[in-house]
């Protein structure tokens, strides 16, 4: 098999090794748990992951002189027999393998030239490169695409179709697919920049910002429910929102972070960015009885930390909370400092004013009123004071009867207001107090009080936070995390630019979305990765700015199709050569079912929804009982970004296609093909349903003939007609099923009575149901879940 590592090293390339790419990750994974930045566990006073350590002369010896490797005592030990000798250890189960061994011996021989680790060094703007094809590239990613694949004497693959094109865009930037008609739109468009005109329309559609908020849901861990002790129900549901107007809005990156991490310290926040800071507490909590405060005080600054340098960063600063990172200059101290950050939170109130009812409190919550809703209430509260000041003058005039018709009024217009305050939906906020004490917790122990305090501060290896005299506060932080200048926004951009390839390509230019550290992937194209990083923070942190040149590349636009001789030689698509083919996520696989049958409500933003599930499924979620319990209205049939998240029971659909719990950060979710997705697809009441939705579509609109209904049916579920072998196998499956339900009249009805939809009177139940067979199987064709 010839692999893309096999063509390098054809082309001579094999001696360029870079220690980034090549040595760093041998180090880390074999050598750095006993040689690397965590002191209580180094071995003999050597790291490996500082050059200056690794070449400091030890009584006549260096573990690595550079330029003889036959000279460095790294070269010795790791090729020596004797098992005493013979790094790594045996006990610890890493040999290093031949190849690994020869990389080690030709970069020292090469001189041992050292990086800083990648994903701290800033990005730097490098010269474009200049492809051989200077007609293929449609924008300035393309020159880097280009150039990588004929540098491995490799071609793109060919231009996808304009159906398979169209179809992609609109499931990558909305997440929905396209209707028949907004197909044959785009294929009947000539015009030079149709493709262009399209994307800038679906960026403006307001379903791109439920497509990206469900994204960043997986990233800081949304969920309706608290996640410990009874899983209760919280109030959180206007911070999903408020992502997805963010998205909606454009509202630059930088600005998405301080409103998150402070909204509460910004001058004069509005509502919305109060609303933001719900980031800080949409972590798991608890209020159990047995609770110690303490112990979870210490959980709760813990998870700030993990997720925090996990969505920001790309870093695992969350490893060192009980010792100094194994494989990143991170120490523990870093990580107690990180979390000082978030010890002006009110997190305590709920461990003695919680209650068991779900949906439960965790103060502070802000109650958000409509427009209309605050003006009616000012006016309500300003004529209950007017009655207030008639009632007392009528008391000193002794006038009973005024005091007692005075006294109805304000009881009824005290009811209207807390009618109003009732319906008024709540969410949890941030709100600053005086922060408490934070100390380095030895081992993790929190019973353990002898570690020193600490102020927030960044990790020290990043620099120091400039704030004067006073105390760093998450105001500071944010602005950090987003300073490209003076802070780390050109990692910030890296970690994001990443992830934004990875939405358009099934795969990141590095592969480690949430681990930029010793243990992660470098890039396979750094180049490339610094350019996109560039241009975000250049373009005022514009993530539309960023999508739009992602998916107007000739990169982006290539078939998913290609030769079997290019994915032998680069199976793991490194060089973008072609584009990816994959299922959508759990959500997209409800909601295109809904949106072909017709069902899809497509209402933005609101409480969440109850989609069907199975009955006894919450049979074991106590404190309090809880029965599962469907919306029966036009909630149904939302889309999947707001169906009730439930932690410990996530919906059985969404756990069947891969959707995380939403307990830690999410970077990337898997990808299974099991038995249990398919029954979903055929047995879901939600899907039985569209599929009964659909076939109505299909008799009503798609003609009298079953030739007819069925092109109908493929062009709306699949952008295209069916083959005759199609034709064929459905026409069976509609004759087949009518003759069963002709003979079983009463499972046609049962069939149609799935759902919420009502059995229809007036249209032949046996033909419905019929059709709702062949419906079903359209459905669950590969293409109707597969984003190609």
């Amino acid at each position: 098999m010839v692999t893309v590592a096999s063509t390098w090293n054809a082309m001579g390339l094999a001696d360029e090794i870079e220690f980034n790419r090549d040595i760093r990750p041998i180090l880390s994974d074999k050598c750095f748990a006993c040689h690397g930045p965590d002191a209580a566990s180094r071995e003999a006073d050597l790291r490996l992951d500082l050059e200056n350590s690794a070449r400091a002369d030890r009584g006549g010896v260096a573990a690595i002189v550079a330029g003889k490797s036959v000279d460095s005592e790294l070269i010795r030990r790791i090729t020596s027999l004797s098992a005493d000798d013979r790094m790594p250890p045996a006990e610890h189960g890493k040999p290093l393998s031949p190849r690994q061994i020869d990389l080690l011996t030709r970069w020292i021989d090469q001189g041992a030239p050292w990086q800083l680790p990648w994903s701290y060094v800033p990005p730097t703007r490098r010269e474009l490169p200049a492809p051989k094809d200077d007609a293929w590239p449609l924008n300035w990613i393309d020159h880097f695409i280009l150039a990588r694949i004929e540098s491995e004497g490799l071609s793109p693959s060919p231009d996808a179709d304009k159906t398979t094109l169209v179809r992609r865009l609109y499931i990558d930037l909305l997440g929905l697919p396209p209707t028949h008609s907004q197909v044959a739109d785009f294929l009947s468009d000539e015009s030079p920049d149709a493709y262009d005109r399209l994307v800038d329309r679906l960026l403006q559609s307001p379903h791109f910002g439920e497509r990206m908020a469900v994204y960043w849901l997986d990233l800081v861990r949304y969920a309706d429910t608290v996640g410990y002790h009874g899983d209760q129900e919280h109030h959180i549901w206007p911070y999903r929102d408020y992502i997805i107007k963010s998205f909606n809005e454009n509202l630059p990156f930088d600005q998405f972070t301080r409103e998150q991490l402070a909204g509460d310290l910004l001058q004069s926040p509005t509502t919305d960015q109060i609303i933001a800071t719900g980031y800080n507490r949409v972590l798991q909590t608890s209020h159990e009885g047995g609770v110690q405060p303490k112990e979870y005080l210490a959980i709760y600054a813990a998870d700030h930390v993990r997720n925090l340098s996990a969505v920001w960063m790309g870093a695992t600063l969350g490893c060192a909370q009980c010792h100094d990172h194994k494989f990143d200059p991170f120490t523990t101290k870093d990580f107690y400092s990180m979390s000082a950050f978030f010890a002006d939170l009110d997190e305590a109130r709920h461990f003695t004013e919680a209650v068991d009812a779900s949906p439960t409190i965790r103060e502070p919550e802000l109650e958000i009123l409509t427009q209309h809703d605050q003006s009616t209430l000012k006016e309500l509260e300003e004529a209950v004071d007017d009655l207030r000041q008639r009632q007392e003058r009528a008391a000193a005039e002794n006038d009973e009867n005024a005091v007692s018709a005075l006294q109805a009024e304000i009881d009824q217009g005290l009811a209207e207001i807390s009618e109003i305050r009732q319906r008024a939906p709540r969410t949890m906020i941030s709100k600053a107090m005086t922060p408490r004490t934070t100390r380095i917790i030895p081992r993790g122990n929190w019973l353990d009080e002898s570690g020193d305090v600490v102020e927030p501060a960044i990790p020290e290896f990043l620099g120091k936070l400039d704030v004067g005299d006073r105390r760093a506060n998450r105001l500071d932080l944010a602005n950090w995390l987003t300073d490209a200048q003076e802070g780390a926004g050109g990692l910030t951009a890296r970690v994001m630019a990443n992830r934004l390839w990875y939405l358009f390509f099934d795969r990141g230019l590095s592969l480690s979305l949430d681990d930029f550290g010793g243990q992660g992937s470098p890039p396979d194209q750094p180049e490339l990765l610094d350019a996109l990083s560039l241009e975000f923070v250049e373009s005022g942190w514009d993530v539309k700015h960023l999508v739009r040149a992602i998916v107007t590349s000739h990169a982006y636009r290539q078939s998913s199709l290609t030769s079997e001789d290019a994915r032998e030689c680069d199976p793991l698509n490194k060089l973008f050569a072609r584009q990816a083919r994959f299922r959508f996520s759990a959500e997209v696989v409800r909601d295109a079912a809904l949106s072909i049958s017709g069902l899809l409500e497509p209402t933005i933003g609101g409480p969440s929804a109850r989609p069907y599930q199975p009955a006894g499924y919450y049979k074991h979620l106590n404190f309090p009982v809880r029965e599962y319990q469907p919306s029966v209205d036009q909630q149904q049939w939302r889309r999947g970004i707001y169906t009730h998240w439930q932690r410990q029971y996530l919906h059985p659909m969404l756990k069947a296609f891969d959707a995380p719990t939403r307990e830690e950060c999410t970077a990337h979710r898997p990808r299974s093909n099991t038995p249990l997705a398919a029954l979903v697809l055929l047995n879901d009441p939600s899907f039985t349903e569209a599929a009964r939705a659909f076939a109505g579509r299909i008799l009503r609109e798609g003609g009298d003939t079953t030739e007819k209904r069925l092109r109908f049916a493929f062009n709306e579920a699949a952008s295209r007609a069916p083959d005759s072998e199609e034709e064929l196998v459905l026409t069976q499956l509609l004759e087949e099923s009518q003759y069963y339900y002709r003979e079983h009249p009463q499972r046609a009805s049962e069939f149609l009575a799935v759902g919420l939809l009502p059995v229809p009177t007036e249209t032949d139940q046996v033909e419905l149901a019929a059709w709702s067979c062949v419906a079903r199987a359209i459905l669950n064709l590969s293409e109707v879940t597969t984003r190609n």
